[in-house]
């Protein structure tokens, strides 16, 4: 009799240990969600410069800079500050077949570069920043860990947020109820071909919240992406 009002119990604290655990998973969840929404709201007000260089095997090969803001639709709009270059001549096909088949092969793998890193920026920034509904979808679908860290911020992983086989990583301040970073691990065309991003966060004085810096590493291609936003300022009325 003893042993069974022993397991009993044993039973009934660890009903109550998982009941405490799921009950501070969801208020994490919920102060990820809230700091979402609440940042994004005031970030609409705001327009910045959006720097971004494009790096193959660690030389730079590209730097762009746009204007962004938030359109209508929610959206962010982007219009390039960049000086137009004038068009380059193809030379009147001097220099032979040889040299016009090595030209075309340049070209042909630039078009290949730049297609790819549309589609894996495209794809990343389904992930940045964090959709609220997708957070309580896969909080629903029982996809995300919570991990509090000693004297620190709550480390929140959240498994196939967008695809299969992906994982989103969230470090909240829960001081300040801020997140801090994001950590994407996805893949494009193939599974084995993995695109990670690394994010900081930053918030402007009235809690504009903001991806500061963020480097996408896609290891199959030997490319880099840092892309940098900076000079928020009020949107003109």
């Amino acid at each position: 009799m003893k042993t069974r009002q022993v397991t009993a119990a044993c039973l009934a604290m660890t009903a109550i240990g998982a009941g405490a655990l799921l009950h501070a998973q969801a208020d994490q969840v919920s102060a990820v969600k809230q700091s979402l929404q609440q940042g994004l709201a005031k970030a609409r007000q705001y327009e910045w410069t959006e720097t971004t260089v494009i790096s193959l095997k660690g030389e730079e090969k590209a730097r762009t800079q746009k204007r962004c803001y938030y359109g209508a639709d929610g959206k962010v709009q982007k219009v390039s500050l960049d000086p137009v270059k004038p068009a380059e001549s193809s030379g009147g096909g001097r220099g032979g077949r040889g040299a016009r088949v090595k030209q075309h092969v340049v070209e042909k793998k630039k078009d290949e570069m730049k297609d790819y890193m549309e589609r894996a920026t495209a794809l990343v920034q389904q992930y940045v920043p964090p959709s609220p509904e997708r957070i309580q979808a896969a909080k629903d679908a029982g996809h995300i860990t919570v991990t509090p860290q000693a004297g620190g911020p709550v480390h929140l992983v959240v498994s196939q947020y967008l695809q299969a086989g992906d994982s989103l990583a969230i470090d909240l301040d829960t001081a300040s109820k801020q997140l801090l970073r994001l950590g994407v691990n996805t893949w494009l065309d193939k599974p084995d071909e993995t695109v990670t991003l690394a994010v900081q966060m930053n918030t402007l004085p009235d809690g504009a919240l903001y991806a500061a810096k963020s480097t996408l590493d896609a290891k199959a291609k030997n490319i880099t992406v840092v892309i940098q936003n900076s000079g928020h300022r009020p949107v003109a009325k």
